[in-house]
């Protein structure tokens, strides 16, 4: 029933994704799993990965992904920041990303910048909510000098 023997999972391959559906939209790069550091993990700097980053476990320092998940025993001590973030556990420092999404069990004390906040009920957050500023569409400045049609007559 229960053996040391590892199975290895069959990789996915582009025809079989153009298979169910996807087509031309297929991604050419490979389909990644997400980045876990489990519960019993401590991170003692910073964490840093282009990819999805799950954390269980505790960073103390900064963290720069693309896409972060903080799950309910997570522990961040330091700056947040990425694209997408979605917490369950605690963060201690500010959170700079575009969608933020604080669950019931969440804990936040620091600021959030973001471009959509969603805070669920129970969740705790102290702090400033901050949201992107975009810059304005530059705005093009014409000027209409005429001069009167009696000076022109001269």
């Amino acid at each position: 029933m229960f053996s040391k023997r590892t199975t290895k999972l069959p990789e996915i391959t582009e025809a079989e994704i153009a298979a169910v559906g996807l087509g031309a939209e297929a991604p050419r790069t490979r389909l990644r799993a997400a980045s876990l550091l489990s519960a019993d993990l401590t991170v003692e700097g910073n964490v840093t990965s282009e990819g999805e980053v799950q954390i269980d476990g505790t960073v103390r320092g900064d963290v720069r992904v693309s896409r972060l998940t903080i799950g309910e025993t997570g522990h961040v001590e330091g700056q947040v920041f990425c694209d997408t973030v979605e917490v369950r556990g605690r963060v201690i420092g500010s959170l700079t990303a575009k969608q933020v999404r604080l669950f019931g069990t969440a804990y936040v004390d620091g600021d959030v910048t973001h471009e959509q906040l969603a805070i669920e009920t129970g969740a705790f957050f102290q702090g400033r909510s901050l949201k992107f500023q975009r810059p304005a569409p530059a705005l093009e400045v014409v000027t209409v000098s005429e001069e009167p049609a009696a000076a022109k007559a001269v």
